[in-house]
């Protein structure tokens, strides 16, 4: 009852959470770029400056051509993404660009920079620890213990999510009341380790980042596991919200704009870690005649 009610919502709400390395490109022989330890906020737009985007293999991998320009990262690398289908993805951003270059809805664009740049100077070990820590305060482990409508809505909702990881991955993960979470076993952690070390380093930065959007470590496998969509991922790590909307009214415009805003970061951190599992060859490739 309580799932189908929020469905009807879904298309309405959301959040905005998470930042990450910002996007940066050449313009003429100047090559705007930041200081990697500094937050940086990227443009909010600019005119667009190239006609034609292509893509290219060189010696590192796929590499953006804006006209005959390469991309470049903020800290001026040469911008090369490990597979070709992802190096046509981030293309498809610049290209779909129009009059202007709205920055803040490339986010595939600002991962690859994000894995090329590696500004926090994190190993592949860092960015598994980060992700597993989440487990700690994971949305879906923790419950409240009134009102009785929305106990039963987490319980309802959250529960068989739990109970799918747990049997998937053979740990035991649990939920609590208490404002301390769950105590999660060692074991658990080092089972969800192990997983993640599966990864590369380029997936991984796309599943810390959907982690921190879902604000759940839970979720987030569940969509990589296909186990849930992003509309029902998104839906289920804001639980709380929309029942509290459900029950006082929503800020109509905003809220719109939060869940749109939430889902395309979600749907673009899943498929950049797909992307980031494959690999292929091509020669050249253009995306305008």
């Amino acid at each position: 009852m309580w799932w189908g009610g929020l469905q009807r919502l879904s298309s309405r709400h959301s959040l905005v959470v998470g930042r990450l390395w910002p996007s940066v490109f050449v313009r003429g022989p100047v090559l705007l770029q930041v200081e990697s330890r500094r937050p940086y906020t990227p443009q909010a737009e600019r005119k667009r400056f190239y006609q034609n985007v292509s893509i290219s293999q060189g010696e590192g991998g796929f590499e953006i051509n804006l006209d005959h320009r390469k991309l470049k990262t903020p800290q001026a690398k040469l911008f090369t993404v490990p597979s070709k289908t992802l190096a046509l993805a981030v293309a498809t951003e610049w290209d779909s660009q129009r009059d202007t270059i709205k920055f803040y809805t490339m986010h595939l664009t600002t991962l690859c920079n994000t894995a090329l740049d590696n500004p926090s100077q994190r190993s592949k070990d860092q960015l598994i620890k980060a992700a597993v820590k989440f487990l700690e305060t994971d949305t879906v482990c923790y419950r409240v213990e009134e009102p009785p409508a929305l106990v039963e809505l987490q319980k309802n909702e959250w529960d068989p999510i739990i109970e799918w990881a747990e049997k998937r991955y053979n740990v035991v993960i649990g939920s609590s009341t208490s404002i301390m979470g769950p105590s999660i076993p060692q074991s658990t952690k080092d089972t969800f380790v192990s997983h993640l070390a599966s990864y590369n380093s380029w997936a991984l930065q796309g599943i810390e980042y959907m982690i921190t959007q879902l604000k759940s470590l839970v979720l987030s496998m569940s969509l990589l596991d296909k186990h849930l969509t992003v509309e029902q991922a998104v839906l289920l790590s804001r639980l709380e919200e929309e029942y509290q909307i459900q029950h006082w009214g929503n800020i109509e415009w905003a809220h719109d704009y939060e869940m749109y805003e939430l889902r395309a970061r979600t749907a673009a951190a899943a498929l950049f870690v797909q992307l980031c599992l494959e690999n292929s060859t091509v020669k050249h490739k253009l995306l305008q005649d």
